[in-house]
């Protein structure tokens, strides 16, 4: 995963193609546009993620989505990317010069991307708990990425463990809110450092709110990796087309994202030639007053104004009270050869 930017921006394809593959390759020449630095696929199939069942349990709506009145076999069979179009559209995003990469549902999906020679996998929310899946998953020895929407510290860890058991410590937990929209007062950003400094690994955000202001705000906050669902025109729907941002956004929030990171800078102290440059038009000590030699400097006639040319404020407490050598004129910086 090599990128000149410290925080690693995914546009998030998910549904929004439509079914339609040629959308499919828009969707990916427009996220090339934005500046980001991936793009990112599911692999699933309706059936590697349940069965085609009507009871209660297997209704979208049980789990607070928009999707009421669904069941998850229909919408997964909506949603899916078919699995022929990703040799194709991975193809098209490295050309763009875009990192291309997909989230495994199951052990054939690893397999499956693994022949297509994905640099990155990504483990998504409700699937953190699957630790066979993750273990299989982080074997393969590419970065991953595991997305923390439904888990408790305990899940978190045992995802983690499962990634080192295998041999892989290159982990990213991205805080997520699985709610779809996701409001902005659940998104919890002071976790990301959080993340990071518990589990020893990098972090960042899956972003389901709507606009840039909490990508933006997680990047000032260290995030490493901001990913964010993408959608050519929200107008078309789908499942996810509510929470995705359209190219124009989604532009413009990279852009933030690059801001913040050029704001972000580095811990240094040290004077820049700037600063130095800057410091002439600090404060210092100035003969305020004529001052007639052998007269005492005090209050009246010796002041700490700008600009910086004459002895450090600091030192008033050691200038006054002291004797002129020579007559002063008003407006003189204050040096130490003045006074005795």
């Amino acid at each position: 995963m090599n990128t000149t930017n410290s925080v690693f921006v995914i546009a998030e394809v998910s549904a929004n193609h439509g079914g339609d593959f040629d959308a499919a390759k828009a969707t990916i020449k427009a996220i090339a546009e934005t500046g980001a630095d991936a793009v990112k696929l599911q692999t699933y199939t309706a059936d590697t993620l349940t069965i085609n069942h009507d009871g209660p349990e297997f209704l979208a709506a049980t789990r607070g989505t928009i999707w009421e009145g669904r069941t998850l076999y229909d919408l997964y069979r909506e949603a899916y990317t078919p699995w022929e179009w990703h040799a194709e559209l991975k193809t098209l995003a490295e050309s763009l010069g875009l990192t291309f990469f997909s989230s495994p549902f199951d052990p054939t999906a690893v397999d499956f991307l693994e022949d297509l020679g994905v640099p990155i996998y990504k483990i998504a929310s409700f699937e953190i708990t699957d630790i066979p899946l993750i273990e299989y998953t982080a074997s393969k020895g590419k970065p991953m990425i595991v997305s923390t929407g439904i888990a408790d510290a305990g899940d978190i860890q045992a995802a983690v463990d499962a990634c080192r058991r295998a041999g892989n410590n290159d982990i990213t937990l991205l805080q997520c809110t699985s709610s779809y929209p996701a409001p902005v007062d659940a998104a919890n950003l002071r976790m990301i450092p959080n993340l990071a400094e518990t589990f020893g690994v990098k972090s960042g955000l899956s972003d389901h709110t709507m606009g840039s202001a909490v990508a933006v705000a997680a990047a000032a906050l260290g995030a490493t990796m901001v990913e964010k669902h993408f959608i050519l025109d929200r107008g078309s729907g789908g499942p996810d087309a509510t929470f995705s941002m359209e190219p124009q956004e989604f532009a413009e929030m990279v852009q933030q994202i690059r801001i913040v990171e050029q704001a972000l800078g580095k811990i240094d102290y040290s004077l820049t030639e700037k600063k130095r440059a800057g410091r002439a038009f600090a404060r210092s000590l100035y003969v305020v007053e004529d001052i007639a030699e052998g007269a005492v400097l005090d209050n009246t006639n010796v002041r700490s104004i700008r600009p910086g040319k004459g002895v450090a404020p600091r030192h008033l407490p050691e200038v006054l009270g002291r004797r002129a050598i020579r007559d002063l004129k008003r407006g003189e910086p204050l040096d130490w050869t003045m006074f005795r």
